[in-house]
């Protein structure tokens, strides 16, 4: 199991501050320019009245494609950008009165545009119609992989105590909470009790998907390639069953899919795979260049004629980050903690974006 990360206390609020920052950054669009930066200045004031000192950043697949150059996008006159959306910190100080010094802490990665569009305008900015929006470390805003960051008080989700070691999955947590939750209302087009439910990819994002289906008392099933390491006894330990088989061979149709791989095969296998009036979440993003010779005739066939819906999900909104508080403070926080495979101090942060055999999610480890 792996070590605590540092009680919480009441920070000062100058802790730290003429230490410098140090932060992990790259050049968007530029690959292999990783670094870690000794002297970034403060955040700047303009990024938000609370201010808060960085415990740990995860680490996901998002920030290796920035790593490799597929995309990002530095803040508005910054050549480089800091690395970072899945975020943990302490408050040290708020002048708004909205936390308190040593409150426990997460950030909002996307931020509405500044049009706005109609999505945007009512909070939904997970939604948004034309693009504008911005997102923490990955396009126009500095990240979460820095000793100290500022939020402003609508984007700072405060955290229970007993989460210290593990709310760093919040983040992933509300992207999959906003999965069910748009489940829950495709479902509700009709008579609606599902029962079964697949989940493809024992990732975090699929650990996670298949935690809050048993949440809601599912029967849950996930699915993934890996036979050996803790993949199969962290699904046994929800309670679920793990298959290492193909889609197509598994003996029941799912009411419920999410699917967290991206592969393109298994993608079209799962919306072949769900049963009559079956939803199938699409939570995976695809690499795309590959061509599948595929009928797809028959899929139109099978979709229109059960009823099916398939749909895309990807980020969160504000509401959905306070499901996912709610649902990792219900989690047991052992199992929880077994997600971390890895914690890697940021003065070895080469390591820590360097990808193991076994790991589930690696975290970057800022406080001391």
């Amino acid at each position: 199991m792996p070590d605590d990360l540092p009680a919480l206390g009441a920070a000062s609020p100058s802790a730290g501050k003429d230490e410098g920052v140090r932060a992990v950054t790259v050049t968007p669009g530029v690959a292999n320019t990783l670094r870690l930066i000794e002297d970034q200045p403060e955040p700047a004031p303009e990024e938000g009245s609370i201010l808060v000192e960085a415990l740990a950043v995860g680490i996901c697949g998002t920030d290796h494609e920035i790593i490799s150059g597929e995309y990002g996008e530095a803040p508005p006159g910054a050549d480089r950008l800091v690395i970072g959306h899945e975020s943990l910190g302490r408050v040290l100080e708020d002048p708004t009165g909205t936390l308190q010094p040593g409150d426990l802490v997460a950030g909002v990665v996307r931020h509405p545009d500044p049009v706005p569009c109609s999505n945007c305008a009512v909070g939904e900015w997970d939604m948004c119609r034309n693009g504008q929006f911005t997102e923490h470390g990955i396009k126009g805003l500095p990240g979460f992989a820095r000793d100290r960051w500022r939020l402003q008080p609508r984007f700072a989700v405060k955290l229970d105590p007993t989460l210290s070691r593990v709310g760093v999955l919040l983040e992933p947590t509300s992207v999959v909470a906003k999965a069910w939750d748009h489940i829950e209302r495709i479902g509700h087009r009709a008579e609606w009790q599902p029962q079964t439910v697949l989940v493809t990819g024992a990732g975090p994002i699929g650990l996670l998907a298949a935690l809050l289906a048993t949440q809601r008392g599912l029967a849950v099933h996930v699915l993934d390639r890996a036979t050996e390491g803790p993949k199969p006894e962290l699904v046994a330990a929800l309670g679920a069953t793990y298959h290492a088989v193909p889609v197509n061979d598994l003996p029941f149709e799912p009411d419920v899919v999410v699917e967290c791989t991206g592969a393109p095969t298994v993608v079209l296998d799962v919306m072949c795979k769900a049963g009559p009036t079956g939803i199938v979440c699409l939570a995976g993003v695809s690499s795309g260049g590959r061509s599948i010779d595929f009928d797809a005739g028959a899929l139109n066939r099978a979709l229109v004629l059960e009823n099916n819906v398939v749909f895309g999900s990807v980020n969160a909104n504000r509401r959905h980050w306070d499901l996912a508080v709610e649902a990792l403070t219900r989690a047991d926080q052992g199992w929880l903690g077994s997600l971390l495979t890895r914690r890697v101090p940021v003065e070895a942060y080469a390591e820590a974006y360097t990808a193991g055999p076994d790991d589930i999610k690696v975290v970057l480890e800022f406080a001391s």
